[in-house]
């Protein structure tokens, strides 16, 4: 089996490499990596690096490749970084899955296609916990491309039959990644704090807001599921299915440092149309794979708090 996920560099994307080949040793794992971003190299698969952009290329890889399944998670996923340059944003995140899907097209293949989604398409909910069946209302450039995506997926479905899974993930977190959003840019801080680089102080932005918050462990092993056995066309939220606020996530963490730390707001984090709560259904999902998770949230911010000092130390 061969196996392509595009964005393999990123922290969703080396996650998924491990379980998968935890899961499937045998399998011949590709994965796409931007040319001019200093990323370590993902071990345990064969590396293409290029610009999902570039049609040439993209259709290169695919005749090369001839992949069976495709985890496409490439893309912009920054919110704030959307409203900064939203043509940019939208640009990568359609053009390069569009790209993808039409090499396929192109060379005569139907791989299962996953297409990580986001729960940010829902914007501000009145339906809670949310389901599939919710109206999309974006509320960024982010989730407007993530809508197009999402829209995208069905229409090559619909018209090309596509074997495309469109995923829908709320709030995931873990081990390795990003310090740009809200959990482990709290446990950075306290990494830092305690390893004296920084001064007891913690700058945090908006703690009111409730998020469903999934452990990225969990995540990929849904996404394998899925295209193990989802059906194709349809979308399927990932999600807990409890929602917590900031300000929980940042009590918790907290509380797993003896270092007193005092909490003060940084209006630069601040975000624009911000949605007050994000809370899914994964009904579908567990009827379609059996998919439950299994990580427990607290057991999810220590991992992340560790692993965040570990990188500090390093």
């Amino acid at each position: 089996m061969r196996v392509l996920i595009t964005g393999a560099g990123g922290f969703v994307g080396r996650t998924l490499t491990a379980h998968l080949r935890a899961e499937n040793p045998d399998a011949e794992i590709h994965g796409t990596q931007l040319p001019n971003v200093q990323e370590a190299p993902v071990q345990d698969l064969t590396c293409h690096r290029l610009d999902l952009c570039d049609a040439q290329a993209v259709t290169a890889l695919i005749d090369a490749v001839k992949p069976d399944q495709i985890y496409h998670l490439a893309g912009q996923a920054f919110v704030p970084r959307s409203f900064e340059d939203p043509w940019e944003t939208l640009e990568n995140n359609i053009r390069g899955q569009l790209n993808l899907t039409v090499a396929c097209i192109k060379a005569e293949l139907r791989p299962r296609m996953l297409i990580a989604g986001s729960a940010e398409i829902y914007g501000a909910v009145t339906q809670v916990p949310t389901d599939e069946s919710a109206p999309l209302q974006p509320s960024s450039p982010y989730s407007v491309s993530k809508v197009a995506q999402d829209l995208l997926g069905f229409q090559y479905f619909a018209s090309h039959g596509m074997p495309i899974l469109r995923v829908r993930a709320f709030n995931h977190f873990g081990p390795g990644q990003s310090d740009r959003f809200a959990a482990p840019a709290f446990a950075m801080q306290i990494a830092r704090i305690e390893a004296g680089l920084q001064a007891p102080e913690m700058k945090v932005g908006d703690l009111s807001a409730r998020r469903d918050f999934t452990d990225v462990r969990d995540v990929v092993r849904a996404y394998r599921l899925l295209v193990e056995r989802g059906e194709a066309g349809q979308a399927y939220n990932i999600a807990s299915g409890t929602a917590h606020s900031i300000q929980h996530v940042l009590d918790v963490l907290l509380s797993l440092t003896d270092t007193k730390i005092e909490v003060s707001l940084d209006p630069a984090r601040l975000r624009p149309s911000a949605i007050p709560i994000l809370q899914g259904d994964f009904t579908r999902l567990r009827e379609a794979t059996g998919w439950t998770p299994q990580i427990p949230f607290e057991t999810s911010l220590r991992d992340l708090l560790d692993d965040c000092r570990q990188r500090v130390r390093k």
